[in-house]
Formats: C-alpha cells, structure tokens, sequence
C-alpha cells in the first residue's frame, strides 16, 4: 500500500476512534442547568478532540458521523437523546456547531501559528476559541430563538459554560499531546 494511502487509512481510524470516544462520553450523564434548557455534557471533549487531532476533514467525517448516527435515531447523545428532532430543540444550535467546529478549530490554529511558536498554547488556544467559545456563541444564537428568550440572555448564558468548557479544552489538549506521540502523528 502506498504511503499517502496508509496515511488516510491510519486517519480514517483515528476519525473513527474519536467518532467512539464521543459516543462512549454519552454514556456521561449530563448535567441540567436551572437558568437554561441546555446541560453540561462530556461529548464536546471529543468535537474539539477531532478538531485538534484530526484537522479540518477527518475531524468534520468523525463529528459528521457521530452527528449523522444521531439523527437517525440512535441514542448516544448524553441522556440516551438521539432522533432528528433533537437538532431543532434548545440544543440543536450547539450540536450543529459541532460539525463546523473542527474547520474553526483549524482556521484559527491556521491564523495563528506564526504569531505563537509554542505548539501546545496555539492548540490550547485554538481548541479553545473554535471548540468552545465558538460552540457556545453558536449555540446561543439558536437558543435565542428556539427558548424564545433575548439574545443578550442567551448570551450571558454561555457564560455558565466558559469555565468548564476551558477545563475541558487543556484537557483534550494534554490527552491530545500524548495519543499524537502513541500514534505518531507529528
């Protein structure tokens, strides 16, 4: 087999592996906020996994699938949540930008990797900024809409999400940073 096809063989099961994480991160069970009917789930670790991990296209397959799978009806959203209708919901924002995240993840990290030479703060950085901040502006938006609630409301809410989504950001990161080097993908 050629090297370019071992390549995109040994990424395509990594994509898929993520893909598993994520589902298996479901299996969490999710935390209901008061204020908002969003919860605090796991699953976004393995969105910004791929993102980081993965790049822009087999980080968008592995999240596709995993998004995919869910709208067909399969259970493995945090809760046991799965089906279509879920995506026009009160998270339905959230889980969409989960699809773009990984191109976000890798735009920003594209921007900034002349500015900042340390690899593991410009993946901190952009995992963070693409991975969270993006998800959960995002998301809000759509919150905004389907609550119905005002913006600036659904706004302050991401605010309830910022600092756990950071804790699970330099946790992607340090976990990232260590199946890179298993993998040997650098």
């Amino acid at each position: 087999m050629e090297r370019s096809n071992q390549s995109a063989v040994k990424m395509m099961t990594l994509a898929a592996m993520i893909t598993a994480l994520t589902i298996v991160m479901g299996l969490m069970p999710r935390i209901p906020l008061l204020l908002i009917p969003v919860p605090i789930v796991l699953q976004n670790m393995g969105v910004m996994m791929a993102g980081d991990m993965l790049g822009t296209r087999y980080g968008t397959l592995s999240v596709g699938i995993f998004l995919l799978l869910v709208s067909l009806g399969l259970p493995i959203l945090s809760g046991g949540l799965g089906g279509a209708v879920v995506f026009l919901g009160a998270t339905g924002g959230y889980l969409v930008a989960w699809l773009f995240a990984p191109l976000v993840i890798n735009l920003i990290k594209n921007v900034l990797k002349g500015k900042i030479k340390n690899q593991l703060i410009l993946s901190l950085l952009s995992v963070w900024l693409g991975g969270a901040v993006f998800i959960d502006v995002f998301g809000a938006f759509w919150l905004a809409i389907q609550a119905p609630m005002p913006l600036s409301t659904a706004m302050f809410s991401t605010l309830l999400f910022i600092s756990g989504d950071t804790i699970k950001a330099i946790l992607v990161i340090i976990i990232a940073n260590r199946l890179e080097k298993i993998v040997h993908l650098n």
